[in-house]
C-alpha cells in the first residue's frame, strides 16, 4: 500500500535535483549524455523519474594568475557549450533548457526532460564582474560562491593550504564578493552558499536583498563536517527566504571512521575498483551485490540521507528544504546510486510520513519559489535603473 502510493506521488510532483557534475567531454562521442556509464543520463532521468536536473558548469580553484582565471573562463565556456549542444543540438526532442522557472513548468508539461545551470565556484569570474552578465544570457541561474580554496569572493569552507590559503583570506565575502553578490540580485541569478565558509555564508544572506540558496548541503548537527550548515546559518537562511537543498554526498551525510573507510575499501576492492567512481563499470549484478554489502558494513543509505531532511525540516520548516543528488560529483547513498533510483528517495519520505504537499516542495517546489523570488526582484531592480 505504502509503496503504491510513493509510486503515484513521484509520478504526480515535478522532481528537481538541484546539482548534477558533467566532464569537460560531456555532449561529445567520449560522453553521450543519453547513455554514457554515469550517475545521471537522460535514460537514467526517464527510468527514475526524475524530471529535471542542473546542469552544473564547474572549475576547481588554482592559483589566481592572469592565466589561470584566463584558462578558468574558458573552461567555463567548454561546458557551458556542453549543455546547450546537448539541449539544442543532440537531443531537443528528448530535453530542453530552461532560463525560468515558467520555463521548467513548460517543458515538464510537454513531456519533456528539462535542463537547467548553476555555476560551481565564482572563480570563473576571476575579477570581471561582467561576465556575470555573459554567463546569466548563457542561462546560468546560480552561482556558488567559492568551491574547495579561498578566491576573490568568498573565503571557502574547506581552505586549499596547497595553494597558500589561510584558514581566513576575507573573514568572509570580501569587497568584490559584495559587489559581485550586488549583481547577482540585479541580473536574477541565485546566490549559492555551498562550499562557503559559516562567516561568508552568514555575511552573504546578509548583503543579498533576494533569497539565496544552499544547492548541496547538509546539516552539521547530523554529521560535523566542514561542508554541512550549523543551526545559526539554516535559521539565517530560514529567515532569508532561501532553501538548503540536502545532498546524498556520503561523507555529508554520515560520519565515517577510520574502520568503516577501510571496509569500504576493501569491498570496493575486491570488485576492481578503488572509489565509487568506477561503480559503473560493474556489472547489474555486481553492483546489486555490493550495495548490499555496503548496507551491512554502514555505509550511508537513503534513510541516512533523510535524516538531513527531517532535521532541516524540523528546524526551518518545509518551505525551506529541498533536495539534491551531487551525481557526478561525489554523490551516491545506497538505494539512490544514480538517477534511475530517484523513486527510492520519495518511497522514503513517504515512509517518513511527508505528505504529497510536502514532496512536492522538497522534490523542487521550494527551489522553483526561490528562484521566482530572485527572477521578481531582478525585474523589479532593473525597472527601477535611470
Amino acid at each position: 500500500m505504502q509503496d503504491a502510493r510513493a509510486h503515484a506521488i513521484h509520478e504526480a510532483v515535478m522532481t528537481v535535483d538541484s546539482h548534477d557534475d558533467i566532464p569537460f567531454d560531456f555532449a561529445t562521442e567520449a560522453v553521450d549524455p543519453l547513455n554514457a556509464p554515469r550517475q545521471l543520463n537522460l535514460e537514467k532521468m526517464r527510468a527514475g523519474g526524475l524530471d529535471a536536473a542542473f546542469f552544473i558548469v564547474y572549475v576547481g580553484q588554482t592559483e589566481r594568475t592572469p592565466e589561470n582565471y584566463a584558462q578558468a573562463q574558458a573552461d567555463a565556456m567548454t561546458k557551458f557549450d556542453a549543455i546547450h549542444r546537448m539541449a539544442g543540438e543532440m537531443y531537443p526532442d528528448l530535453i530542453e533548457l530552461a532560463y525560468t522557472p515558467d520555463d521548467v513548468e513548460r517543458i515538464h508539461s510537454e513531456g519533456k526532460l528539462v535542463a537547467a545551470i548553476g555555476i560551481e565556484n565564482g572563480y570563473v569570474i576571476g575579477q570581471d564582474l561582467a561576465l556575470l552578465q555573459r554567463y546569466h544570457d548563457l542561462g546560468a541561474r546560480y552561482v556558488t560562491l567559492a568551491h574547495n580554496g579561498h578566491n576573490d569572493i568568498a573565503d571557502s569552507a574547506q581552505p586549499r593550504m596547497d595553494l597558500g590559503d589561510e584558514e581566513s583570506e576575507h573573514d568572509g565575502i570580501s569587497e568584490f564578493g559584495e559587489q559581485a553578490i550586488a549583481e547577482m540580485n540585479r541580473l536574477g541569478i541565485m546566490v549559492d552558499l555551498s562550499h562557503v565558509s559559516r562567516a561568508a555564508a552568514l555575511d552573504a544572506i546578509r548583503l543579498s536583498r533576494a533569497p539565496v540558496i544552499a544547492s548541496h548541503s547538509n546539516a552539521l548537527a547530523v554529521t560535523n563536517h566542514p561542508r554541512n550548515m550549523d543551526d545559526e546559518t539554516l535559521l539565517a537562511l530560514r529567515d532569508n527566504g532561501g532553501v538548503m537543498q540536502a545532498t546524498a554526498l556520503s561523507f555529508f551525510v554520515k560520519e565515517y571512521t577510520t574502520e568503516l573507510q577501510e571496509a569500504t575499501a576493501s569491498i570496493l576492492g575486491e570488485y576492481g575498483i578503488a572509489t565509487m567512481r568506477g561503480w559503473f563499470t560493474l556489472t547489474d549484478e555486481q553492483r546489486a551485490e555490493a550495495s548490499s554489502r555496503l548496507e551491512e558494513i554502514g555505509y550511508a543509505d537513503v534513510g541516512d540521507f533523510i535524516d538531513h531532511v527531517d532535521y532541516a525540516v524540523n528546524l526551518i520548516g518545509i518551505d525551506h528544504v529541498g533536495l539534491s543528488s551531487d551525481f557526478d560529483g561525489g554523490g551516491g547513498v545506497v538505494g539512490w546510486w544514480d538517477a534511475s533510483e530517484t523513486a527510492n528517495v520519495t518511497l522514503e519520505l513517504v515512509r517518513r510520513g511527508y505528505s504529497q504537499e510536502d514532496i512536492e516542495k522538497l522534490w523542487g517546489g521550494n527551489l522553483l519559489r526561490v528562484w521566482r523570488e530572485v527572477e521578481q526582484f531582478a525585474a523589479t531592480a532593473q525597472a527601477a535603473q535611470p
